[in-house]
């Protein structure tokens, strides 16, 4: 249906995302933590960190890359705190798993207190770091989980392409 590509299209036409080519989207390909950041921060309107330097904050955002601005600008905004391995690193090249994708679309929204607990069969753990985003997205429309009769929100499967610039187009609807 029309529905899966207006996303898509209204991700180009507002420069969250340019496609992997002039005239592909690739809705499938995983889609990481640098990529999904980067929309994020083209989605506030590209706002300029307070740091430009590309090691202020973590030890694998290297120099003259695209993401460094809305990397560090995330990590300002306290929408992201990087890997918690403690490795100081942010996660580049790491396939953003969707529970940390709805975790930033939350906490750039202020960590609002949901006013409902998910009902996902995979977030019954009020313990993890994305319980509270969950809950938040479902009761807003953000996600409406893996549409695949299980119940399941999809903890440990990759965000894809298609999948962030539904949860982005949401996100940016929210308000509608």
């Amino acid at each position: 249906s029309s529905d899966l590509f207006t996303p898509v299209y209204w991700a180009l036409e507002n420069d969250i995302t340019t496609g992997t080519s002039n005239r592909t989207f690739e809705p499938d390909s995983a889609c990481t933590r640098e990529q999904i950041v980067v929309f994020l921060w083209r989605l506030m309107g590209c706002p300029e960190p307070e740091h430009t330097e590309y090691n202020a904050y973590f030890t694998d955002v290297k120099a003259n890359k695209y993401y460094v601005s809305a990397v560090n600008w995330a990590y300002e905004n306290n929408i992201t705190t990087g890997l918690n391995d403690g490795t100081g690193r942010f996660g580049v090249g790491v396939s953003c798993a969707r529970e940390m994708v709805v975790t930033f679309l939350w906490r750039t929204a202020g960590c609002p207190e949901p006013q409902t607990i998910s009902t996902f069969t995979d977030v019954a753990n009020s313990k993890k770091y994305y319980y509270k985003a969950v809950s938040w997205a479902l009761e807003n429309g953000v996600t409406t989980g893996l549409n695949d009769g299980t119940g399941r929100f999809g903890v440990g499967t990759y965000c894809s392409r298609a999948m962030i610039v539904t949860f982005l187009y949401r996100y940016a609807h929210l308000s509608d």
